[in-house]
């Protein structure tokens, strides 16, 4: 290539080479994707290798031929300009086929030793859409294996910086369309308007907007080697945003938000134990991790409706019978105590349940098999099951355990681990007799299985646990939160302690009517003082 301007025809497409000293321009003046059929003239006697440091001649001399064969179109050429010519050819003949890349101007700037960074301004054209795409790049040149020859070191990344091994460019309308959410009324769902939901909003956007009716517009996009959108790099024409459906109930959604507003932490979730549907998300801070969905943390005595659960239908207790609650049991080399070492003398299990004794169920460890709790919360209340809820989840974990471990999940400590979702569902799965496994988004957007437990809870279970909850709403540890209710409701408390925190963390689980909700407080005290508000505000709103 000479410092002069010439026109040729190379391939079929006709290319303008203007070549300058240190510094050029390479313009493709149309083409039709077909590589050069030219060939880099070789000695045909292999020379000895070149050696030593590049110099600066050699390295503008090597980035100007390869920048300049790239422009021209001229894909085989500028491969063989590099040091894995194969993988050269291949990435350079996808950004002319896959990226739609109809021309190619590049302007390299003065080397940095062997590194010679240059800009790009290319034509993309896809059907009627045709525009300018700018950005910058670089390039290294080395010596080649054998021959000493300097050529590029070949790396995606000289194309376009954000080019990787496993992605690839391209343009077209198949990429993931923005979402409009909407709650269970179609009104629109904002993170501005609702902070809290931000994540969520953000999460089932990425997973449902290609169910949506909306449209991406025509994009020049960087995509894994599944063809899922990692990256937009160039919006041709605007997107459509389509309508997603959510199950949110606004009115609910807006109490969730302003009854942690104010706490240093705190989350809260509702669901409708009807259907599973989650009604509320809220977390305070309303940005960052997502507790309500996505916590992991000892569930306290709220688990005791669980493990109630799992007594009953052994006939290891009846809401009448006397059940012994001692100031203190061993079990398992560890000594168990009541909060202020209370006891109840000759008591019921229902007194034991309203007053949260946690040596009335520790005390019915020595009956019960390591995995009986496990099974329980998993075929009755669908934890630990693979929940598919629409957007990411922490789905409960009750671990089998042994000895003074499994003695403390029965209180909801040891390894067990939940979050307000999982508690709220399962106050759910109290009310209604079945668990209905919690969504966000219908699961008719994308015909999803949703997860089923492997039994209901027996009909005289659920009546034996509705007038647990119901007493302790009344008139035991949850009377205060939920106080003034009628009809169908009830509740548990929780105060799950946590090593080396002053304060254990709040809990507190309950339903009324076709309304679940549960919330936790961490490092804050008792569930019922600072957890309990929380959750009757949004049952309030929950009920309409």
């Amino acid at each position: 290539m000479r410092d002069t301007q010439k026109m040729a025809v190379i391939g079929g497409v006709a290319a303008a080479v203007v070549g300058l000293a240190g510094v050029g321009v390479y313009a493709l003046v149309g083409g039709d994707g077909e590589e050069a059929q030219g060939t880099v003239a070789a000695d045909s006697k292999a020379a000895e290798a070149k050696k030593g440091p590049l110099s600066a001649a050699e390295v503008r001399t090597a980035a100007k031929e390869f920048l300049g064969a790239w422009a021209e179109g001229d894909t085989k050429k500028a491969a063989a300009l590099t040091d894995d010519s194969a993988a050269a050819a291949k990435a350079l003949g996808a950004f002319r086929s896959k990226a739609h890349v109809s021309k190619v101007a590049a302007t390299p700037e003065a080397a940095d030793g062997e590194k010679v960074p240059f800009g790009v301004t290319a034509r993309v054209a896809y059907g009627k859409k045709d525009a300018a795409w700018k950005y910058d790049s670089a390039l290294k040149i080395v010596r080649a294996s054998g021959t000493g020859e300097p050529v590029v070191e070949w790396k995606p990344s000289v194309l376009h910086p954000k080019l990787e091994d496993g992605r690839t460019i391209v343009t077209d309308e198949s990429g993931t369309p923005p979402v409009t959410a909407v709650d269970r009324d179609g009104s629109p769902l904002s993170a501005d308007d609702h902070p809290a939901l931000a994540g969520v909003i953000r999460d089932i956007g990425k997973r449902y907007g290609d169910k949506t009716e909306g449209s991406p517009g025509v994009q020049t996009r960087l995509v894994d080697a599944k063809g899922k959108t990692d990256t937009v790099l160039r919006q041709l024409s605007e997107p459509t945003p389509g309508k997603l459906k959510t199950t949110i109930d606004a009115g609910a959604q807006r109490a969730a938000e302003a009854a942690v507003k104010g706490k240093k932490k705190a989350s809260v979730v509702a669901v409708k134990p009807s259907t599973g549907e989650i009604l509320a998300i809220a977390n305070s801070p309303a940005k960052g991790f997502n507790g309500a969905l996505q916590g992991s943390l000892a569930p306290g005595s709220t688990m005791k409706v669980v493990t109630s659960a799992m007594l009953l239908d052994k006939g290891l207790a009846s809401p009448g019978k006397t059940h012994p609650c001692p100031k203190y049991f061993t079990y398992g080399g560890w000594k168990f105590h009541n909060d202020d070492n209370f006891e109840i003398k000759h008591g019921t299990f229902a007194q034991s349940f309203a007053r949260s004794c946690n040596t009335a169920f520790i005390s019915q460890a020595p009956e019960l098999k390591d995995d009986d709790l496990t099974k329980e919360a998993r075929d009755v209340f669908g934890i630990g099951l693979n929940w598919k809820t629409g957007t990411t989840t922490f789905d409960g974990r009750v671990p089998v355990q042994s000895d003074a471990q499994m003695a403390a999940s029965l209180m909801g400590q040891g390894g067990v681990r939940m979050n307000p979702l999982n508690m709220a569902s399962v106050s759910a799965t109290v009310q209604n007799g079945t668990f209905r496994q919690p969504y966000v988004v219908p699961p008719s957007v994308d015909d999803r299985t949703l997860a089923k437990a492997p039994r209901a809870m027996k009909p005289g279970v659920q009546k034996d646990l509705k007038s647990l909850m119901k007493v302790t709403a009344t008139g035991g540890t949850a009377a205060q939160p939920m106080s003034g209710l009628s009809g169908d409701f009830g509740a548990k408390t929780g105060s799950a302690e946590v090593d080396g925190q002053k304060k254990p963390n709040a809990w507190f689980t309950a339903y009324s009517g076709d309304a679940a909700a549960a919330a936790v407080v961490p490092a804050s005290g008792h569930g019922n003082e600072n957890a309990g508000p929380i959750v009757r505000k949004v049952l309030d709103a929950a009920r309409g």
